[in-house]
């Protein structure tokens, strides 16, 4: 029954998942957190990170790793395929009317109006993150913020944005950093 589960909660992803891996963060927050309870919210800023820095797009990534955890290999298996599934069906289809009626205005005003709810998706799946991130489950309010992470995210942006930096040499470093910041803030206590 589980695997039943993973795979329609993944083709409901699938489906919805216009504009890319980033899109579906808030539709995989949903399914996973909110619908089925597979992940917490911590475990999900976990596997945003891991998704990110694996290899493969994020959406594939956070599929495998969500069946991973749920049901092992096979679970892994499932929630993958259940992710393809659909997207493979509306390309193969989409391919045959765009060639078809590609030229049509209509289809190009539809592709336009498709457009801002990428952003709005991608923007939705952003600040949960951020929001995980820089207070970490407590009460958002300006004193219960973590100053650590706020200013290594702040940094990781301009570094990103003024140098053109690789972004996972900058995922890493930041790794790198958080680490020593555990080690060294565990001595300052």
């Amino acid at each position: 029954m589980i695997y039943l589960r993973l795979f329609i909660s993944f083709c409901i992803i699938g489906v919805l998942a216009f504009g890319g891996g980033y899109a579906a963060l808030p539709l995989i927050q949903e399914q996973c957190i909110e619908i089925n309870q597979w992940l917490s919210m911590s475990e999900f800023s976990d596997l945003l990170t891991i998704s990110q820095i694996t290899p493969g797009p994020i959406a594939i990534n956070s599929a495998t790793f969500v069946g991973m955890k749920v049901a092992g290999i096979p679970g892994a298996i499932v929630a993958s395929l259940g992710f393809m599934f659909p997207p493979f069906i509306i390309v193969t289809l989409l391919f045959l009317v765009f060639k078809k009626y590609g030229h049509l205005t209509f289809i190009q005003d539809i592709i336009n109006g498709l457009k801002p709810a990428v952003v709005a998706l991608v923007a939705v799946a952003a600040l949960g993150v951020l929001t995980e991130t820089l207070w970490d489950g407590a009460e958002v309010t300006v004193a219960s913020i973590d100053m650590f992470s706020a200013v290594l995210a702040l940094a990781a942006f301009i570094i990103i944005r003024k140098w053109k930096t690789n972004i996972i040499t900058t995922i890493l470093a930041c790794g790198v950093l958080g680490v020593l910041w555990e080690f060294v803030s565990a001595f300052l206590v």
